[in-house]
């Protein structure tokens, strides 16, 4: 049995092994010939040395730390969840909020959401000077990770300020981005979409790196939101500002319009006076506006006028809708024609939303602080959210459909999650969150006690001593205040709560300072204080299974065999297990009989070498691949 290593998905192995399916000539002795490659992309090649691009200090760093796989993990915590029904410490919902750097997060969702995402929203530090910058240790991620948020002794301050007068201010937030960026672009889907706000100070560097991300074919468009309700009255400065920018990309332009551009709801009002089956409806021209293409035939009316002219759909089209009575002609029947579009229908019908988004529409910034008293019942408790209405506004354009998932990888007060299920109650949808957060403490340490930092002073007083913990407290406060305003609805209003962490299993996070420790704990290779459960997550992580997946208890004996996604895994992690375990996994796959070929993993010291020998003989037997039986 092939024994796990324990990294997440290697993304530069991936990248070798489709550069070996699509140019096998390219292929020496299972390495990759580059002057072969050269000559079979033949004028496609680069060789000019002045050519534009975008550069800076630590680029070329931080791309390649964004290619190194995670050794970490994400360990759950039932007691801060909430169940799809809004029920504590219920860890049944299919959303996520992670607690941790966000950098090895992503690490980390890179095998179990590869390609799963359809909209990423970030709303990162605007390098103002004031706002802090992760202070990224290529080295050891996860130990820069414990220091932010204080969990080591070692100079363990929390943040670090991007000051104007540093000789690196933009390139230490340019690398901070570059890095986050490369590893989010895995994770859409193929017409998945990325939108990310910024202000005026960094605007333009950031688009010139998400155009080397993305690609600058790949621009969506940039969004000009009036983020104030009211005049700006600085005297000191020449320009007010009042909007902020938004940044949209496309994985994929062609793929994108291949599945349907979303759209901004008409504002319609719905009534049903011919007592349409289908409900309430409003109605909009067939007829293509001046602005617009369409196709060109003859249509007849009710009372035998023909007109010619071109309509929104072509001839079939129009023909179906006819027969299905979603074609109405007003005026008695002279009128032009107007298709129907049913009340509940409104989120999938509507119009092209423009680069201009207004506060009335949108939302701004003292309205969001107005929302977040209303839910918290006191003021501050975090400045400065973004409006519930336009994270709403780019989840329609961006075209999020029943099932999709969205991620928000700095997640702040969680606005994200609000949005989606707010919209989730109002359309009877089920669309899932990802929320990522660093938690950020809202207090410094002097003299030994806890003092409350300048900007985090009413949320520290109020009990929130990180940002993690408004930002779940926000989404179960909403979630009841929308359940409240939508009592018919039965949607997952919940989230499972994970932590980013040290792997469990030793062997892959050894200690190189205390060999004699090490070869001690390999007998018993999970660290102290780990649960079962962290170690089936762990397992789920690094066999690029998603955490949201049904986890099902099998007791054969003493012992236990947990099946995952309905037959997609099966994990048994007892200390003594007999070969005769492998016998009743054979009989759970023909149980399940999963879609996938079922996966198998095995404590590795839970087994004699006898046992693991013929184990193993007894799965291969049964028709199970040997690669997909594995031990950790």
């Amino acid at each position: 049995m092939e024994k796990m290593t324990g990294k997440s998905l290697d993304l530069v192995a991936d990248n070798v092994e489709q550069l070996k399916r699509l140019f096998p000539e390219a292929v020496t002795e299972g390495k990759i010939d580059f002057e072969v490659l050269k000559n079979l992309l033949g004028g496609e090649i680069e060789n000019r040395q002045e050519y534009y691009k975008f550069t800076w200090n630590g680029k070329e760093a931080a791309r390649a730390y964004a290619r190194i796989p995670s050794m970490g993990t994400l360990r759950p915590c039932v007691e801060e969840s909430s169940g799809k029904d809004g029920t504590p410490g219920k860890f049944d919902s299919e959303n996520l909020y992670i607690e941790g750097d966000n950098l090895e997060v992503l690490k980390l969702l890179q095998g179990p959401y590869h390609k799963r995402i359809k909209m990423i929203y970030i709303d990162p530090p605007y390098n103002t000077g004031h706002d802090f910058v992760y202070p990224d240790n290529y080295r050891d991620s996860l130990g820069n990770y414990k220091s932010l948020t204080g969990q080591t002794d070692e100079e363990g301050k929390a943040t670090r300020a991007n000051p104007e007068t540093s000789g690196r201010y933009h390139t230490d937030w340019l690398n901070m981005m570059y890095a986050r960026l490369l590893i989010a672009r895995n994770l859409l889907t193929d017409d998945g979409v990325f939108f990310v706000s910024i202000d005026d100070i960094e605007v333009a560097n950031l688009r010139k790196v998400c155009d080397d991300v993305f690609g600058e074919e790949n621009f969506q468009g940039h969004i000009h939101w009036r983020r104030r309700h009211n005049q700006p009255n600085d005297k000191t400065k020449m320009l007010g500002l009042v909007a902020e920018h938004i940044l949209a990309y496309a994985k994929s332009s062609e793929a994108f319009k291949k599945s349907g551009v979303g759209k901004l709801p008409l504002t319609a009002t719905f009534s049903n006076p011919d007592n349409d089956p289908k409900g309430p409806w409003a109605s909009k021209p067939w007829k293509v506006g001046s602005d617009q293409s369409g196709s060109r035939y003859s249509i007849t009316t009710p009372n035998g006028a023909q007109l010619d002219e071109e309509w929104m759909g072509d001839e079939e089209t129009y023909k179906q809708f006819l027969q299905e009575g979603r074609i109405f002609f007003p005026k008695g029947g002279d009128g032009m024609p107007r298709k129907k579009y049913y009340q509940f229908e409104r989120e999938e019908e509507g119009q092209c939303a423009s680069n201009w988004w207004p506060h009335e529409q949108f939302g701004h910034n003292q309205g969001a602080n107005d929302h977040m008293t209303a839910l918290f019942g006191r003021k501050n408790v975090f400045s400065n959210p973004k409006p519930v209405e336009l994270i709403s506004g780019l989840i329609k354009i961006a075209n999020v459909r029943e099932n999709d998932i969205i991620l928000d990888f700095f997640s702040g007060a969680a606005t994200s999650a609000d949005s989606l299920l707010s919209l989730n109650a109002e359309f009877s949808k089920n669309r899932h969150f990802i929320c990522i957060q660093l938690p950020e403490l809202t207090y410094d340490v002097v003299d030994g006690k806890k003092v409350a930092k300048k900007d985090a002073k009413e949320a520290f007083e109020a009990g929130y001593e990180n940002i993690c913990e408004i930002g779940k407290e926000r989404i179960r406060r909403a979630a009841k205040k929308i359940k409240e305003e939508n009592p018919l609805f039965a949607g997952d209003m919940g989230f499972k709560v994970f932590k980013l962490d040290t792997s469990n299993i030793i062997p892959w996070n050894p200690d190189p300072d205390n060999i004699e420790l090490t070869m001690r704990n390999a007998v018993e290779n999970m660290l102290v204080g780990r649960t079962r459960q962290d170690l089936l997550y762990e397992v789920l992580l690094k066999c690029n299974l998603p955490l949201t997946l049904p986890i099902e208890e099998n007791k054969f004996g003493s012992n236990t065999v947990y099946i995952v996604g309905a037959g997609a895994l099966a994990i048994c992690l007892d200390q003594s297990i007999p070969q005769t375990i492998a016998e009743e996994i054979v009989k759970l796959r023909d149980k399940y009989a999963p879609i996938v070929p079922m996966q198998v993993v095995f404590r590795d010291n839970g087994f004699t070498d006898v046992a693991k020998t013929n184990a193993l003989q007894i799965l291969k037997q049964a028709g199970f691949e040997e690669k997909a039986v594995r031990t950790l």
